[in-house]
């Protein structure tokens, strides 16, 4: 694994210096100003460090942050990363000439001296600082006093192995964190210089700066709305997907609401604007993201934790064995470093379970969350869009006068044989799971987003909503009217169907539960975890829902901004909790939650705020996750215990068989190595994964997984 690492820095840097010379060679060199030599090997380091640590992150890993995350790959590295990737580039290369001194030639190891003054410094500084300004003992503090103890001992192969560690482990955690805060500050993605108003009924071009409230906006098929606001003309199919989660469009018309980052898929719209810019409710979700309390940049890794909790009592052996065992043995002792090394091998740990998730699925963007996922009780899932699929499925046919349930079926889905939407593929999978044959249509007309209306054998037929009903002037009987106000109260939706201007019956649609949903349930249940529904529904299909889960607690009605707030009051009461959403709604509730998860084809902000990305685009792999955190914890007590034995028995050396600063050393690094192979030892699981991620179906469109097969017992006629 590290010569694999170290191969792919050096093919790095064999690139670079061949670009440079191919550039030299076509006479392009003299364009740009040529680099200096520190600046030039600066550059390499970067890109050597960070080719290191995604090679030891997993290929999988890297393709899967790299297709999630496009806005934070295209932003500039922090100078917090770039700073850890020199200071790991700067030790390493000063490890290898102590070693080189050590194996060939020992002048060579006074080669190393240089960059390990420079690479210790930071954990010198910070050790000094936590004992000077902070007043507490830390695992820097013991760095601040075994580092240049070592080095001035002469030992230089020994302190460049420990801080080269340290540098490897700063950099992993850096190059791990979540940068992808793009598209939170612009969540209307990009935005049209200019853009049209109505100004004494005639069409006005103007900058999109200029929008204020009061203009009405004209927005026309394709375009996104640009701002909050009232319709005062025209009538549309809206498509709310990206603000609420909601997969099926929304019909609009003179007096309905629009907002910011929905899409006009049909129909023409003149809005009167209420809320432009930083006012509209998307950008104020993006304001509110920047500024709550992040919990993943605040939350302290447990390694870091463990390691500072033993370095008062190393100080305090230290200072007892002085009296006793002289300067050696309290030097012995000192660099006994109980807990020490956990700074080293938590890292790799981690990093080496990032790639283990990154096989099975699962894109950890926060290495952070590893820490957190053991800690969790308490799981809240979004409903729509996250347990439920986007497409629905036929849940009922109400039939009028004589019409049979197969005829209406046949009819709809002869109407919608040629869209795509999700209603639309709901009908001809029941139609299919029916065996029944769809004739072909003469002509098809669609009225803005409402409906459909096709010539079949001569007939009219004209599929749709009520409202679209009303507009193609069929009245409604009263026992259909009345089932409308029933569906919507249940939650389901209804699509009337007509035969030459008279009701024939209408198709109840249910949203469909995610098939894996109630297996992932269970599995959760298993664990003892604590499970919540969260939804802006009504109670009624909430608690449905929640019933047929097994899922003992939900919260109803609830509006987006309310959702946080539900996660808070949560977590007040001791609960650490995860929150599983995939809409510009849920984005406040996951950067509020203690672990934050979404799936691929969520909306883009979901996945940019959440710490973690099931990328099958389903719950499959959820379960797995949990079982993933136990492995880690184990991994982790392992570790622990292999920071602590070496120390252990050191101390007990000094007091008991006069142990000196050699042994102390030799028992550190060997503790030291054994920790390493631990922490390594994640991967061999690897080999067992019978389906690799490139081969497997984390890559298949969203679409093609949430098709379900709809039998005939899914779509009996009920009394």
């Amino acid at each position: 694994m590290a010569g694999a690492a170290v191969y792919a820095g050096i093919r790095v840097y064999q690139q670079k210096s061949r670009s440079a010379v191919t550039k030299r060679l076509h006479g392009e060199a003299h364009l740009p100003k040529s680099p200096s030599i520190l600046t030039q090997l600066k550059e390499n380091t970067q890109q050597i460090s960070q080719q290191v640590v995604d090679t030891l992150a997993g290929r999988e890993r890297q393709q899967y942050a790299a297709a999630m995350d496009s806005a934070a790959d295209a932003a500039p590295v922090s100078a917090e990363e770039q700073q850890a990737n020199l200071y790991a580039g700067v030790a390493f290369a000063s490890l290898g000439a102590s070693i080189a001194g050590h194996v060939l030639y020992p002048p060579l190891a006074l080669l190393s001296i240089p960059g390990l003054i420079y690479t210790a410094y930071p954990f010198v500084k910070t050790g000094y600082d936590d004992l000077r300004v902070k007043r507490k003992v830390t695992a820097t503090t013991l760095d601040l006093i075994s580092i240049p103890t070592v080095t001035l001992m002469g030992n230089f192969m020994a302190a460049s192995l420990a801080v080269s560690l340290l540098s490897l482990s700063q950099a992993v955690l850096k190059r791990t964190e979540d940068r992808s805060m793009q598209s939170m500050l612009d969540i209307l993605g990009e935005q049209p210089a200019t853009i049209w108003v109505l100004v004494d009924d005639a069409e006005v071009e103007i900058p999109f700066a200029d929008l204020k409230a009061g203009d009405i906006l004209v927005i026309t098929a394709g375009q996104m709305v640009l701002a909050d606001g009232v319709i005062v003309s025209g009538a549309a199919s809206i498509d709310q997907r990206m603000l609420t989660g909601e997969s099926q469009p929304a019909e609009k018309s003179a007096g309905d609401e629009v907002f910011a980052a929905s899409l006009l898929l049909a129909g023409r719209l003149l809005v009167e604007v209420k809320r432009a810019g930083k006012a509209t409710i998307a950008a104020k979700i993006a304001d509110i993201l920047v500024k709550t309390a992040d919990y993943k940049q605040t939350f302290a890794l447990r390694s870091q934790v463990l390691s500072d909790r033993w370095s008062l009592p190393t100080l305090a052996a230290a200072g007892a064995a002085l009296p006793f065992a002289g300067v050696g043995g309290s030097m012995a002792v000192l660099l006994s470093s109980l807990g020490y090394n956990l700074r080293i091998i938590g890292p790799l740990s981690m990093l080496n379970f990032l790639r283990l998730a990154a096989c099975g699925g699962i894109l950890v963007k926060e290495a952070r969350a590893l820490d957190v996922l053991p800690t969790i009780d308490t799981v809240v899932f979004d409903k729509t869009g996250t347990l439920t699929l986007e497409q629905p499925e036929v849940w009922q046919i109400h039939t009028y006068a004589d019409w049979t349930a197969d005829e209406i079926l046949c009819y709809a889905a002869a109407a919608e044989s040629r869209q795509s939407h999700p209603i639309a593929r709901a009908i001809m999978a029941a139609a299919h799971a029916r065996a029944l044959i769809i004739p072909p249509i003469a002509d098809a007309r669609y009225e803005v987003g409402y409906g459909l209306k096709v010539t079949l054998d001569g007939k009219t037929i004209s599929i749709g909503s009520e409202r679209f009903m009303g507009m193609e002037g069929v009245p409604l009987p009263s026992t259909l009217d009345n089932l409308q106000n029933t569906a919507h109260v249940r939650g389901h939706s209804l699509v009337f169907v007509s035969i030459d201007g008279i009701v024939a019956g209408a198709i109840e649609l249910v949203p469909a539960v995610r098939p894996e949903a109630r297996q992932t349930i269970a599995a959760l249940a298993a664990r003892g975890l604590t499970l919540y529904i969260i939804s802006g529904d009504q109670e009624q299909p909430t608690r449905h829902l929640a019933e047929m889960l097994g899922i003992q607690h939900y919260f109803a009605n609830v509006l987006p901004e309310h959702k946080a707030t539900l996660l808070r009051q949560l977590q007040q009461d001791g609960r650490c909790v995860c929150f599983v959403g995939d809409g510009i709604n849920d984005a406040i509730a996951l950067k509020q939650a203690d672990l934050s998860v979404s799936l691929r084809g969520a909306s883009t902000i979901a996945t940019d705020t959440a710490q973690i990305i099931l990328m099958d685009a389903s719950l499959d792999q959820f379960a797995e996750l949990f079982n993933l955190a136990d492995a880690y914890n184990g991994n982790m007590r392992t570790n622990y215990l292999i920071s602590m034995v070496p120390g252990m028995v050191v101390i007990g050396g000094v007091f008991m068989l006069h142990f000196g600063v050699i042994s102390s050393i030799m028992l550190y690094n060997l503790g030291l190595v054994i920790g390493v192979v631990n922490a390594m030892s994640p991967l061999l699981r690897l080999r067992q994964q019978s389906v690799s991620p490139a081969s497997g179906t984390e890559n298949r469109p969203r679409e093609d997984r949430a098709e379900l097969s709809v039998t005939e017992e899914s779509i009996k006629e009920r009394p």
